[in-house]
C-alpha cells in the first residue's frame, strides 16, 4: 500500500500544478476590471500580498528551519530576488513588446531555462518525452497568442528599440520564474518543509515589491473595484496557486512543473473568451490542442534522473 501511494504521488503533483495554472489564468480577466490600475500595481500588489500570506501561514515551519538557514541562505536570496522582479519584468514585457511576444518569451521559454538550471546545476538528464513536450507546448503557446492577438485586431505599432526592450524584458521574466521555482524545488530537497520554502522565498520577495507601490499604485484606492480586483489576485491566484505549486514541487521536479504551466496561457484564452467576450483565431484554437497535446505527453514522461 505504502508504495502504491508514492506511485500516485506525482499525479498529485500534476494536479495540483494544473489547479494552479487555472487560478493563475484567472488573472489577466480579472485585471480586465479594473482597466485604470497599472499592471506593474498588480502584480505588486498580488504576488507581494500573497507572499506575505505564504509567510504568516508558514511562520511555525519557518521558525523551525530558521536555525539551519546558513545551509540554504545562497539559494534563498537566489529565489528572494528572482520573485520580486519576476512580476515587474513580466508586465513590463507585454506592455513594451506587445502581449504576443510578451507571453511566449516569458512562459513559453521558462521551462527550457528550468531544464537547463537542472542539467547544468543539479546534473539532472531531462527525457525525450520531455523535449517533444516542451516542443508542442511553446508552438501551442505561440500559436494561441497570435490568435488571440489578430482576434483583438491589433495593429499597434511598436517601436524597434522598444521591441528589443520588451524581449529582453520577457526572457529576464522568465528566467527569474525558473529562477524561483528551481531555488524552491532545492530548499525543499534538502529538508524544507514546502510551507517554510515557499513562505520564506515569497514572504521576503514581497518586503521588496511592495514598496513599488509607491510609484506605481497611487490610483489603487481610486476605485472600490481596484479594490476588489487586487484582493482577489493576492488571495486566490498568487496565495492558493503558489501553495498548490510548492506542494507540487514535493512530487515533481521543477522543470516539469514549469512546463505544465503553459496549461496557464490556454486557461487565460477560454475566460477571456467566454467572460470577457473576446473572439479567438482559428489558429489559436490550433494552439489550445497543440499545448493539450504537450501535457499528455508530459503526463507520460518519466522524472529526471540524477546522474
Amino acid at each position: 500500500m505504502k508504495s502504491a501511494a508514492l506511485n500516485l504521488s506525482p499525479h498529485y503533483g500534476f494536479i495540483a500544478v494544473l489547479v494552479a495554472s487555472i487560478l493563475w489564468g484567472t488573472t489577466g480577466t480579472a485585471a480586465s476590471y479594473a482597466p485604470n490600475l497599472s499592471p506593474l500595481a498588480i502584480g505588486a500588489i498580488a504576488m507581494g500580498g500573497g507572499g506575505l500570506l505564504q509567510a504568516l501561514l508558514a511562520h511555525r515551519n519557518i521558525l523551525g528551519h530558521l536555525p539551519q538557514i546558513r545551509s540554504y541562505l545562497p539559494i534563498l536570496l537566489v529565489g528572494v530576488i528572482s520573485v520580486a522582479i519576476y512580476p515587474l519584468a513580466f508586465y513590463s514585457s507585454m506592455r513594451m513588446a506587445g502581449i504576443t511576444i510578451g507571453t511566449v518569451i516569458s512562459i513559453g521559454s521558462a521551462p527550457l531555462f528550468t531544464a537547463l538550471l537542472e542539467k547544468f546545476f543539479d546534473k539532472k538528464s531531462l527525457s525525450k518525452q520531455w523535449f517533444i513536450s516542451f516542443i508542442f507546448g511553446v508552438i501551442g503557446v505561440l500559436l494561441l497568442s497570435i490568435g488571440e492577438s489578430h482576434s483583438q485586431g491589433s495593429a499597434q505599432s511598436i517601436a524597434a528599440d522598444q521591441k528589443a526592450l520588451g524581449i529582453i524584458l520577457g526572457l529576464i521574466a522568465a528566467l527569474t520564474y525558473s529562477l524561483y521555482s528551481w531555488a524552491a524545488k532545492k530548499m525543499i530537497d534538502r529538508g524544507v518543509d514546502s510551507k517554510a520554502s515557499m513562505g520564506l522565498i515569497f514572504g521576503f520577495g514581497a518586503l521588496i515589491l511592495l514598496p513599488t507601490l509607491f510609484f506605481t499604485g497611487s490610483n489603487l484606492f481610486d476605485e472600490p473595484i481596484n479594490l476588489y480586483v487586487v484582493g482577489y489576485m493576492m488571495l486566490i491566484p498568487m496565495f492558493l496557486g503558489y501553495l498548490l505549486f510548492g506542494y507540487a514541487l514535493k512530487t515533481i521536479s521543477a522543470s516539469t512543473a514549469t512546463t505544465l504551466t503553459l496549461f496557464e496561457p490556454l486557461v487565460a484564452a477560454l475566460f477571456a473568451v467566454l467572460l470577457v467576450g473576446e473572439r479567438l483565431a482559428p489558429i489559436g484554437w490550433i494552439g489550445m490542442i497543440l499545448i493539450f497535446v504537450c501535457l499528455a505527453v508530459l503526463s507520460k514522461a518519466p522524472q529526471p534522473n540524477s546522474n
